[in-house]
């Protein structure tokens, strides 16, 4: 089959290797659209700490199932499916306690182990969800990263009529933004230094759009603000905008060294509550549900797809921040 490999950070080629072969608890998806999201960009780059090389990126996926290890039950052939990407040992002390994201050895599809950037892929029958009939399944690729949004709002306080203040308007911070107006927020304002982004964030309802947070008539600050970038300038810009007794949630992915600064006296006196977001854990299910409702407009949201070979331009598509959800189509 052919397939991305990244053989070190920086180094990736299309290349020939061998089909999988599922082992008894796995079975074998031929992958119709996979997205490309920071993590990946991340992997290519060698500033996602877990991943080793070489290896087949690709974590937002789905596909059809052509074959099942010997023990799988659930799950046939001809299934349409989205697959969480989650590889948890089950036996740590965080997987123990229900926090398997957290997990000691924790591992994914696409980030420790061979992913769907290729034309087939080996993952765990448990990890399939078959996808609703009213999702096809470039859309269905949405359902990964919808995940992670809604383990983001699982962090978050439940306040009913809060002003959010999102940065970063790419795939993400309008998955949150589409989110936050389902969960009862007052408003949604969202900073972007690309203004095509923010055109489509207030058309997906954003109640103000701006290159930087000072263009907001809004002193007092928001109850909730939330980095969708992972860039610092961002971080330490938005620490200062939480509102007396509100929340900031680290949801962008930075650099292992990356490093910010803040007030920590702020974060003292005004008993602000400073929050990270990892991955998925107990949110895929309710993603594939949330997608089958419509919550998300993937119309809006899928902008661009290559295929296999052109792997490289979509990277580089990916990095000059044009369109949204980049999908790469392996049997194309």
């Amino acid at each position: 089959m052919r397939a991305v490999v990244i053989q070190t950070p920086g180094s990736y080629s299309v290349e020939t290797v061998d089909d999988p072969t599922p082992e008894p608890d796995e079975v074998v998806v031929a992958v119709a659209a996979v997205g490309i999201c920071g993590t990946d960009i991340h992997i290519v780059d060698g500033e996602f700490a877990p991943t080793p090389y070489p290896i087949i990126p690709g974590h937002e996926f789905t596909g059809e199932v052509v074959a099942c290890g010997s023990g799988v039950t659930g799950v046939v052939v001809g299934d349409r499916v989205a697959v969480d990407p989650s590889l948890f040992c089950g036996a740590c002390h965080y997987c123990s306690i229900g926090r398997g994201n957290l997990c000691e050895r924790w591992g994914a599809v696409g980030d420790t182990v061979n992913g769907a950037m290729a034309e087939y892929v080996s993952v765990p029958a448990a990890n399939c969800h078959r996808l609703p009939d009213s999702v096809d399944l470039a859309e269905g690729t949405l359902i990964e990263p919808l995940s992670c949004a809604v383990h983001g709002f699982d962090m978050l306080p439940r306040d009913l009529g809060a002003h959010y203040l999102i940065y970063g308007a790419g795939t993400m911070g309008l998955m949150m933004l589409q989110l936050a107006l389902r969960a009862g927020a007052a408003s949604v304002s969202m900073v972007d230094l690309n203004s095509d982004r923010l055109a489509v964030a207030r058309k997906l309802g954003a109640a103000g759009v701006a290159c930087a947070a000072d263009d907001f008539d809004r002193a007092q600050g928001w109850e909730i603000v939330i980095d969708c970038t992972g860039a610092i300038p961002a971080i330490e810009d938005g620490l200062t905008r939480v509102r007396r007794g509100g929340t900031f949630q680290q949801f962008g992915v930075s650099a292992t060294r990356a490093q910010a600064r803040f007030s920590p006296f702020r974060v003292y006196n005004d008993e602000i509550t400073i929050v990270g977001s990892m991955a998925v854990v107990h949110s895929f299910g309710r993603a594939v549900e949330l997608m089958g409702a419509g919550v998300l407009d993937a119309n809006t949201m899928i902008t661009h797809s290559f295929p296999l070979a052109e792997f490289g331009q979509a990277l580089q598509t990916f990095r000059d921040g044009v369109g949204r959800k980049i999908q790469i189509h392996p049997g194309a």
